[in-house]
C-alpha cells in the first residue's frame, strides 16, 4: 500500500476520549473549521456550533462542535432570491446529511494534522430538543453529530477493520458466503479481544433472559456481538427519531416545510 503523510494520518486515526488541559488556539480552531467548510458539498447545507465549557462537554473536552444539517440558512438565501423551499424534508435532509458528514470528516482530518484528537458522538439526533433549547437552534436545522476535540491525553491503538474482501466489491455486489462472513467477523473480534477493548471500557450491552440467554463474558464478548446487540435491541421504535425530526420541523413524511 502507498504510504505518505496524509495516508498515514488517516490510517492511524483513533477516537480520543481523554484530553490534556491544553486548549486549542483560536488559529487552530479556525483552521479546523475552515478545513471543514472546504469539504465537497451539494448545497453547503452544513453549519457548526462550537462549545467551550469543559464541564458540560463530552469527555471534558476543551472544545466540542455540534455539526448541523442546516436548511434554515439556505431558506434565508432562497427568500432573498424570491424562492421558497418546495423540496421535501427527506430529499433536503439526504443532501444535508451528506454535506454535514463531509464537513465533519474534514474537520477531524485537519485536527489530526495539528496534533489534536477527536471523537464522534452519534447520539446528537436524539438530543435535538435539548440542543435546540441550549443553543437557540432554529426550525429546519437538525443536529447530526457532536464532535469532541482537543489534544490527546491517551494513546489508544488503531482499531480493527473488516478485511478488504468483505469491503471492496468489483463491479457488482458480491455474494457474502457464511465462510467469508465468519472470516471477517474473526478479524474484527480477535482484533478487539487482543486489545481488551470491551473489558477495559466495561462495555457490554445487557440482555434480558426473555430475549436471549447470556452466554458471553469479557473473555469472548467483542465487536460483532456488541454491534449485533445494538442493531437488535436499540432504535427499534422509529418514533424516537421521528420525534426529533418533528421537533426540528423536519418530519420526513411532510412533502414540504411548514412556516
Amino acid at each position: 500500500m502507498i504510504r505518505n503523510e496524509v495516508v498515514d494520518s488517516l490510517m492511524n486515526r483513533r477516537s480520543i476520549r481523554k484530553y490534556t488541559e491544553q486548549i486549542p488556539s483560536e488559529e487552530e480552531i479556525l483552521t479546523v473549521v475552515r478545513a471543514g467548510q472546504q469539504a465537497p458539498f451539494a448545497m453547503q447545507l452544513g453549519s457548526v456550533i462550537i462549545q467551550r465549557n469543559r464541564e458540560t462537554n463530552f469527555f471534558n473536552a476543551p472544545i466540542q462542535f455540534i455539526i448541523l444539517c442546516d436548511l434554515h440558512r439556505m431558506e434565508k438565501v432562497m427568500k432573498i432570491r424570491g424562492w421558497e423551499r418546495e423540496a421535501s424534508n427527506i430529499h433536503s435532509l439526504l443532501f444535508g446529511v451528506q454535506d454535514a458528514a463531509y464537513m465533519a470528516q474534514n474537520m477531524v482530518t485537519a485536527a489530526e494534522s495539528l496534533g489534536m484528537g477527536s471523537c464522534y458522538i452519534g447520539a446528537a439526533p436524539y438530543m435535538a430538543e435539548k440542543l435546540r433549547q441550549d443553543c437557540n437552534i432554529p426550525d429546519h436545522v437538525f443536529p447530526l453529530v457532536i464532535l469532541s476535540m482537543g489534544f490527546p491525553a491517551e494513546d489508544p491503538p488503531v482499531r480493527p477493520r473488516y478485511p478488504m474482501e468483505f469491503h471492496l466489491f468489483e463491479e457488482k455486489y458480491q455474494e457474502l458466503t457464511d465462510e467469508m462472513t465468519e472470516n471477517a467477523m474473526a478479524v474484527m473480534d480477535q482484533g478487539y479481544l487482543a486489545q481488551n477493548y470491551y473489558r477495559n471500557a466495561g462495555f457490554m450491552i445487557p440482555i434480558s433472559d426473555k430475549v436471549k440467554e447470556e452466554n458471553y463474558t469479557f473473555d469472548n464478548y467483542s465487536w460483532t456481538e456488541h454491534i449485533s446487540r445494538k442493531m437488535a435491541l436499540w432504535g427499534t421504535d422509529p418514533e424516537e427519531l421521528g420525534k426529533s425530526l418533528r421537533i426540528c420541523r423536519l418530519a420526513v413524511d411532510e412533502p414540504a416545510p411548514e412556516g
